[in-house]
């Protein structure tokens, strides 16, 4: 599985090379000229790079204009079109109005990921079966609420939403909808120990989080057994221009560690 973690850029470069691909949240590339410079020059160096509608920083999916804008200019692999927090209807609405809006437009070459949303199961399974239509690559998030639904006595709502998508995602396998043949993503991570169950499933192509960079620069380091018991809710974006070189032991071993996790 590749991996992406997002970065403070004091450490961008030492974070490359010690992962597959790179995720860049859109919004901020107008709010930072060196932000989307790392990006630029990722995709000059060949490296992947998925560019994100930033829909979990902002709370809805970015400008499409703007988005397209961006999406022009830095070429990347990978693109997330604009979907809606959980909405299933509003995201293939939302889908099939990028599409014929932009769609044509954007160069045949970057390639479109599809994000799975929904408040149940079955909306999950019937969104998850346009985006396999449509798109080349699917995306399921990490915090869907019915995960906790599911899971109600789990300890924290972290550990609720880790067995939340496992057993989805296993579901949906033994039940035959899972598209073996195409690419998906994982967005997100509440407990890095989530993904030891992902790594006999090599239709996940790659997951981004920060996970391990935050607790890293925070001093928190993964339990080689267990993991994490507890999640902390700082979002990386709120960090982008940190100065946590200092900090770079704890962030490399927990990025080494969730390595392991995903990979073995």
């Amino acid at each position: 599985m590749k991996r992406a973690h997002e970065a403070p850029l004091s450490i961008f470069k030492k974070v490359q090379e010690l992962t597959d691909i790179d995720y860049a949240l859109v919004h901020l590339f107008k709010e930072n000229r060196e932000y989307y410079d790392v990006f630029e020059q990722a995709v000059a160096d060949g490296r992947e790079v998925i560019l994100d509608n930033s829909i979990f920083e902002l709370g809805k999916a970015f400008n499409g204009d703007e988005y397209y804008g961006w999406i022009s200019r830095l070429q990347p692999t990978w693109y997330i079109v604009p979907d809606a927090l959980e909405d299933k209807d509003k995201t293939i609405q939302q889908f099939e109005d990028w599409m014929e809006d932009y769609g044509e437009s954007v160069p045949p070459w970057i390639k479109v990921i599809g994000v799975v949303q929904g408040k149940s199961y079955d909306e999950i399974v019937e969104c998850y079966n346009y985006m396999q239509q449509n798109a080349d690559m699917i995306a399921i998030s990490f915090d869907y609420g019915f995960y906790e639904e599911m899971f109600p006595s789990e300890p924290t709502k972290y550990h609720s939403w880790t067995r939340g998508r496992q057993e989805v995602l296993v579901r949906m396998f033994e039940e035959g909808i899972i598209d073996v043949n195409k690419p998906h993503h994982l967005l997100g991570c509440s407990l890095p120990q989530e993904f030891l169950v992902y790594q006999t499933m090599p239709w996940i192509y790659s997951v981004d989080t920060s996970n391990p960079v935050v607790h890293g620069l925070l001093g928190k380091r993964y339990d080689p057994v267990t993991g994490l018991q507890d999640k902390e809710s700082v979002k990386l974006f709120t960090l982008i221009e940190e100065d946590v070189v200092d900090k770079w032991d704890d962030i490399e071993y927990n990025i080494k560690m969730f390595d392991n996790y995903c990979n073995g």
